[in-house]
């Protein structure tokens, strides 16, 4: 069974509600209960109140659409699980007695809903008031849908927005339930998931292999229509969109080039920021390539099915008065705060800066200097990534297992940079250009340390040509990444083998040093640090959060810097 963060298992629902009421001073529970209310209910009088709900789970729906310009009330059931008539009957009755000049229910297609949602109005008709219901069915999965119809998804959000901007104007109950009932027709949504969702207590609805996503899944963990291989996100997208979309689909939304949507990306529950906008980015250049105009993209988290890692795409079909009702004004703390605007893949983008003029000591170098800087490099590159694996691994105990990725972007960098233009001979000048690259083109702290390091070593070394000055740039370069990094010798870090090399090259400024032999002493004395950096306590990076009893293996950080000595000594 998965674990969750709930205090009890039977009473998670309440305590969501109870959380988020308690966090909203907008929000009030009705008392006795699971019901949530505007707090200004006497704003109301006069206008349609619009109750919806349904079972827990889908968080923020729907409690988080409670506001002015959305909804009035919504009634939580347990996890999954339809809400009682007597909740709901309570809930229409407040908003009755507030004075409200007809009650809307807006229900999800389940059956559950339809049947204690339909009860309640009953009842509540039989004691006077006003109230009608409007189905949302919106779900593009199944081509042939059965008795039960097109199951109420993340498209019903769209549904209490349009509601609510019409009863916050106005609108009488019999046009809210004409307007809604038509948009409700011209929507479709499709989800797709890469893992399945449980409820709090219990296993896994279902299971999905590792190189696995389902398409057309529901909300409540639901299989869906048709299980593949994963794809990437830009694949994955036209998928779902063509299966929205194709005329044989009976549960299909017609695009014509020119039509206009409001686009819905929304998060099932344990995707990553990350990939929803990489989702969102592909949704938007797809339907550009189809020649559809996106009206409004709204990105985010609006119907959930718990921990499901995937994600649905909703397209409501929508003309300039249907998108003046999503952009009217709306207290409700789960709608997004959008700018008004359509969304497009092909916004201009702004003039990166113009380079100031190249320096003459800027210039590539040429003649055996520059030859022997190139074979340098080179051994220099292949050692990054000859040790890549090597790297990753010893990154894995403390840090996110990317230190060899990171050097071997930085060797794979640094060859591009030759085969484009000679690298120049003046030591100065070299690393300075090198500072360049790595800045640009390594990535992660380690880009930034060694672009401090290069840049401080290269203004140290500037109109010099003596063979101390080697050492000087060594403690340039070393007192900058200090003054930045914030680490010390002894912290477990790169440093440690840069340090014990420094202190090495110290021979340098004695008169008649053999460059060589001081340069290999360094290389000793910078393996053997690395080496020492095992039984260290981390200090500073990432690895100073792990307890030290897990770090059993030298800082990968240490060995790659003693890596590149040794190549440059070789």
């Amino acid at each position: 069974v998965p674990k969750k963060l709930v205090t009890t298992v039977s009473g998670c629902a309440d305590d969501a509600v109870a959380g988020l009421v308690a966090c909203n001073p907008g929000l009030r529970l009705l008392q006795g209960h699971r019901v949530v209310l505007r707090h200004d209910l006497p704003a109301i009088r006069g206008r349609v109140a619009l109750l919806s709900g349904g079972g827990s789970g889908h968080e923020p729906a729907h409690a988080g659409y409670v506001g002015k310009g959305m909804l009035t009330g919504v009634v939580a059931g347990a996890v999954f699980a339809s809400p009682s008539v007597g909740s709901v009957l309570a809930a229409v009755r407040a908003v009755a007695q507030a004075g409200a000049a007809g009650i809307l229910l807006i229900v999800k297609n389940y059956t559950g809903d339809r049947l204690n949602f339909g009860m309640a109005l009953e009842r509540a008709r039989a004691e006077g008031a006003d109230v009608r219901m409007v189905v949302v069915g919106d779900d593009c999965a199944f081509a042939t849908p059965g008795k039960a119809g097109r199951r109420g998804i993340c498209g019903t959000v769209l549904i209490h927005k349009v509601a609510g901007a019409l009863a916050e104007a106005g609108a009488s109950l019999d046009e809210i339930v004409e307007k809604v009932t038509a948009v409700a027709k011209a929507m479709g949504t499709l989800g797709l998931s890469l893992s399945p969702c449980s409820i709090p207590g219990s296993k896994p609805s279902f299971q999905l292999a590792e190189d696995e996503m389902e398409l057309g899944l529901g909300i409540h963990g639901e299989a869906g229509v048709r299980r593949m291989k994963v794809l990437p996100a830009d694949k994955a997208v036209e998928v779902m969109l063509d299966h929205m979309t194709d005329p044989s689909n009976a549960s299909h939304l017609s695009l014509t080039p020119g039509c206009s949507v409001v686009l819905v990306v929304n998060n099932l529950g344990g995707l990553s920021c990350l990939e929803l906008g990489i989702v969102a980015g592909a949704a938007v250049r797809c339907l550009e390539s189809r020649g559809v105009r996106i009206a409004r993209a709204l990105v985010g988290s609006f119907m959930t099915a718990l921990e499901m890692a995937g994600v649905s795409l909703t397209l409501m079909l929508a003309d300039e008065e249907l998108v003046g009702l999503i952009d009217a004004e709306t207290t409700a703390m789960a709608w997004p705060n959008v700018p008004a605007g359509p969304a497009t893949a092909r916004r201009e983008e702004v003039p990166a800066p113009k380079e100031g003029p190249r320096k003459p000591q800027d210039e590539p170098g040429t003649g055996p200097g520059t030859a022997r800087v190139e074979r340098v490099l080179e051994r220099v590159c292949s050692t990054l990534l000859g040790i890549q694996d090597k790297l990753n691994e010893l990154d894995r105990g403390a840090g996110d297992g990317d230190c060899g990725h990171t050097h071997a972007r930085a060797a794979q960098a640094i060859r591009e940079w030759m085969r484009s233009r000679p690298p120049p001979a003046a030591p100065a000048q070299l690393l300075s250009a090198l500072a360049d690259v790595l800045l640009e083109q390594m990535g992660g702290s380690s880009g930034v340390l060694y672009g401090l390091f290069l840049t401080a070593a290269a203004r140290s070394l500037r109109g010099r040509s003596d063979v101390p000055a080697w050492a000087d740039a060594m403690d340039a370069g070393i007192e900058a990444m200090r003054r930045y990094g914030g680490a010390a010798p002894g912290d477990r870090t790169m440093l440690d083998s840069l340090w014990a090399a420094a202190q090495a090259l110290h021979s340098l400024r004695s008169p008649g040093a053999d460059p060589l032999r001081v340069l290999a002493a360094a290389v000793q004395s910078a393996e053997a640090a690395a080496e020492a950096t095992r039984h260290m306590e981390a200090g500073a990076g990432r690895a100073s959060y792990i307890r030290s009893s897990r770090l059993e293996q030298p800082d990968p950080g240490a060995v790659a810097v003693a890596a590149v000595l040794g190549a440059v000594l070789e």
